[in-house]
This record gives C-alpha cells, structure tokens and sequence, in this order.
C-alpha cells in the first residue's frame, strides 16, 4: 500500500516506494505533483515530472537540458519570424493611423448622428463607410476595433464635429 508521504519518511537503502508502496530495490528522489518523492524505477519513469537524479544519470540529464534548450531557441526563432500569409492583401494599417481622439468622441458621434435624423446604417451607407466602425465609434471602441483615421475624418466633415484632439 502506497504511504503518499512527502518525502520525510524512509530512505534509499531498503524503503519502500512513496507512489505505489513496492520494497526493496533502488529508490531515487522524483518530484510527483509538486512534491518530492523516494520512488521506484517504474514510478519514476510513469509519474515523475523529472529526470531520475542518481549519479550515472547526470550526464544523460546534460544532454537533455541540452535538447531542450534547442527546442525553446527554435521556438523562439519561429515566433520572431512574422508570418503574413494570413495578412490581408493591400492593407497597410499604417497608412491610415487612428488619431488621438477628444475625451467622450462616442458620444459626440451619436448626437451628431441623431442631430441629423440618421441610423447608424443610412450615416454607413451615406460615409460608404462600414456600420460596424460606426458603431465602434459611437460606443468609444474605436481603438479596439481598429478604426481607421479616415472613418474619423469622414464623421468630422460629415457630422460638423471635432474628434481629434488638438495639441
């Protein structure tokens, strides 16, 4: 019967194994879950989170950490390398900047929009603009819809209003 100690109790020589209870036979320290356990060979090898830490594993634990070490350096060199085959073809986000926009400019929007007896529809329809970015607009989600700075240009001179924050 297993103890499920925390490794306190027992020792190497001739305990018996912390995970599945077995005797005899060579134990060695494993970490089980976050704790650190004196298991069994075949513990150690099923549940262990680790590699066995016993003296003619070491260098067989180098040359892990090297493998590892390898594998994250080539993960972080396809995460560094953009790829654009899913980008949309002509967009170029940095054209058409969002400005840095006045202080409640959702709701500016909204007043304006009403102001002149139009649905956010027939204002998109009007603007040939997208009724989502006006939505976004109205709401104070420019930002985070990636309004274009062209949307807000084209509610200033439509609308009568100020958006940009001047400096």
């Amino acid at each position: 019967m297993a103890k499920y100690s925390t490794g306190s109790g027992g020792d190497s020589a001739g305990g018996s194994c912390e995970l599945c209870g077995s005797d005899g036979g060579d134990l060695q320290t494993a970490n089980v879950a976050g704790a650190t356990l004196q298991v069994c060979d075949s513990c150690a090898r099923d549940h262990g989170e680790n590699e066995r830490t016993t003296g003619s594993d070491s260098s067989r634990d180098g040359q892990n950490r090297k493998r590892k070490a390898a594998q994250n350096a080539a993960k972080m060199q396809d995460a560094q390398q953009a790829d654009t085959s899913h980008w949309e073809d002509g967009a170029d986000y940095d054209d058409d900047q969002l400005p840095y926009l006045v202080s409640e400019y959702g709701e500016r929007v909204t007043e304006a929009r009403q102001d002149e007896g139009l649905q956010t529809g027939e204002l998109a329809e009007e603007l040939e603009l997208d009724e989502a970015d006006i939505l976004a607009v109205e709401q104070g989600r420019a930002t985070q819809a990636n309004v274009g700075g062209s949307t807000i240009k084209a509610l200033e001179q439509y609308l009568d209003i100020d958006l940009v924050e001047s400096n």
